[in-house]
């Protein structure tokens, strides 16, 4: 990971901050997590939503877009690499074409289903091991964005600070929102630990690390040292076991701090 360029840091406590959410990660009757996508909808404002390679099906994407968009909530493209079996978790081979050929086919489905529900796309968010490869892959993270600026010029690109997709954003002017992930461990280059199992976290915990990282703009590594994460958006995933509880508390711990929580188009313009 590259080291954050010192104008993208940020030493000032965060006043509102969008939250978002991976969702319609299920097929067909398999499901994963212990929340309804319905229910934590409501509580986010920008949903990340399968398209159909690690998770999703033309049914529940349909679903999924037209619950958001009753809510409100920002609809986002979530493409995987193609690994139903693995929830988009395990790395597949493939040269950076290949891969963003991938991700052009599934974008293009959540978009024609926001459309179908009379909303526009608002962002793009890779998914798992494909969001991990992009991060450190110069020339993915390039022709990602290469793609983005053709065809969707106006939506975000949802990444982490310091990563390949922002640098290769930033260089063409391709919005960009930064994540902090509530769920997820840091190392001290500024990476999440990535795993396939987090267990069951602890609420009060996290949403005493959110408060944190939004206050003080600091996280503490799994090494235990604190460095600094600016970010506008904060990530939690379906999948992990309590996810409602821990929206639930993240929530209150930001709004006790007077931290409002709106849709990233009213952060980043």
């Amino acid at each position: 990971m590259h080291k954050m360029q010192a104008e993208q840091g940020r030493k000032v406590a965060l006043e509102v901050v969008d939250i978002n959410c991976d969702l319609g990660e299920a097929f067909g009757r398999w499901r994963v997590g212990d929340t309804e996508d319905s229910v934590l909808m409501g509580l986010i404002s920008s949903a990340n939503i399968a398209a159909g390679f690690h998770a999703g099906d033309p049914n529940l994407m349909d679903h999924t877009v037209r619950v958001a968009v009753e809510h409100g909530v920002g609809i986002g493209a979530h493409p995987g690499y193609n690994d139903l079996q693995g929830f988009g978790r395990r790395k597949i081979n493939g040269t950076a074409r290949e891969l963003v050929n991938d991700i052009v086919y599934q974008v293009g489905a959540i978009r024609e289903f926001a459309r179908r529900h009379g909303a526009t796309l608002q962002h793009v968010k890779p998914h798992g091991a494909l969001y991990m490869e992009m991060a450190v892959n110069p020339e993915f993270a390039q022709l990602f964005v290469h793609y983005m600026r053709t065809v969707a010029p106006n939506a975000y690109v949802f990444c982490m600070a310091g990563s390949e997709t922002e640098t290769a954003a930033l260089e063409v002017g391709q919005p960009l929102v930064r994540e902090f992930y509530a769920d997820r461990d840091y190392d001290e280059s500024g990476s999440i630990v990535f795993t396939r199992d987090v267990g069951r976290p602890d609420p009060v915990a996290i949403a005493r690390k959110v408060v944190r990282a939004c206050k003080e703009g600091l996280v503490t590594t799994v090494s235990g040292k604190d460095i600094e994460v600016p970010f506008e958006s904060i990530c939690f995933h379906s999948d992990t076991l309590g996810a409602l509880d821990i929206v639930r508390n993240m929530r209150e711990a930001l709004v006790a701090e007077g931290i409002r929580i709106a849709p990233i188009s009213e952060i980043v313009r």
